[in-house]
């Protein structure tokens, strides 16, 4: 569901959440965290979702890995999981067996284990985790920990979502496509890792909502705002090619419709450049699929972010900075 379908429906439930729910329903967060002593707390998330790519082994390695996304962005790690699952009643069981394996692989690469799950009968295949993680109570990453003057970070590059769509059609060339398969596949555990270690506090995945759209949450949350650099945000290859071919779903056009619904209800400013390309404005809206991490850290942090990042090996962008007013700004 788009992100403005989801909260008009969720905002008419009446909830009564205990103290030990550190996070739940009412702060619209990444998965929600149970406290179980003063130094655990349990992570709950979930998601699963249609095939995006041919392969079945690698369509379970992607289901899990976005999965388990969640766990990190909440700065845990992974204990086990369940699989979620639908399947037409001829689907063929070798294709089952590899979308199974494949997940159970990354679940296996994350340190945790597959560990059961649910399985129906529908027309359209779908698969996904219900993931368990564990994290130290007074170290829970979420997105209202954002701070002004403090740098944005992105450790994956965006174009997952409108790469896939066009590989769909037979539109993506092959270099792209597995380029897109390598960033969705990689665990979100080493950022994460970093994140904790540095004791940052505002932290999300850019998953469905894409950037601006989760992006737009930490500012709700945080009660700041966002200044992006356009050419700083990191793009897969063939992602503007995709981009300038139309080949956008409808996750990109619900997203905008959602960010630009609360400018216009002033619920938060949104400023874009005149010259920035209408196509990388879509890429900034757009669904991802196991998308990075975006996180802030202290302007003074900045080089200590990359010097981290850079000793796991892993890739890190700073792509703008928290302002004090309630605003999305790309320039």
């Amino acid at each position: 569901m788009g992100p403005a379908d989801l909260h008009d429906v969720l905002d008419h439930l009446a909830m009564q959440e205990p103290p030990d729910l550190l996070v739940g329903l009412t702060k619209s967060d990444d998965a929600a965290v149970y406290r179980l002593n003063d130094r655990q707390a349990i992570i709950q998330t979930v998601d699963f979702f249609p095939p995006i790519v041919d392969d079945p082994y690698i369509f379970g390695a992607v289901a899990a890995a976005n999965s388990m996304s969640d766990v990190y962005a909440m700065g845990g790690r992974v204990l086990l999981a369940l699989n979620v699952a639908a399947f037409p009643g001829d689907f063929p069981r070798d294709a089952m067996r590899r979308i199974f394996q494949g997940g159970a692989d990354k679940v296996a690469e994350a340190g945790g284990i597959i560990a059961g799950g649910h399985t129906v009968v529908d027309r359209e295949p779908k698969y996904g985790l219900c993931v368990t993680g564990l994290v130290h109570p007074d170290r829970i990453t979420i997105k209202g920990g954002l701070t002004p003057g403090q740098r944005l970070f992105l450790n994956k590059s965006l174009g997952t979502g409108i790469i896939t769509t066009a590989g769909k059609a037979g539109r993506a060339q092959a270099p792209h496509l597995e380029a897109a398969i390598q960033s969705m596949t990689r665990l979100n555990r080493g950022a994460s890792e970093v994140v904790a270690e540095m004791g940052i506090r505002g932290c999300t995945d850019v998953t469905g909502f894409g950037l601006l759209g989760h992006g737009t949450e930490m500012v709700l949350a945080s009660e700041c705002g966002l200044r992006l650099r356009a050419d700083a945000v990191p793009l897969l290859p063939g992602a503007m090619d995709c981009a300038e071919s139309g080949d956008f779903a409808g996750g990109m056009g619900r997203n905008k419709k959602y960010v630009e619904g609360l400018a216009q209800d002033g619920k938060l400013a949104l400023r874009i450049g005149a010259g920035i390309p209408a196509e990388l404005v879509g890429l900034l809206y757009d669904s991802e699929t196991s998308g990075g991490l975006l996180f802030s850290a202290p302007a003074e942090r900045a080089q200590e972010v990359r010097e981290r990042f850079a000793a796991k090996g892993e890739p890190v962008w700073e792509i703008g900075e928290v302002i004090a007013e309630p605003t999305i700004e790309i320039f």
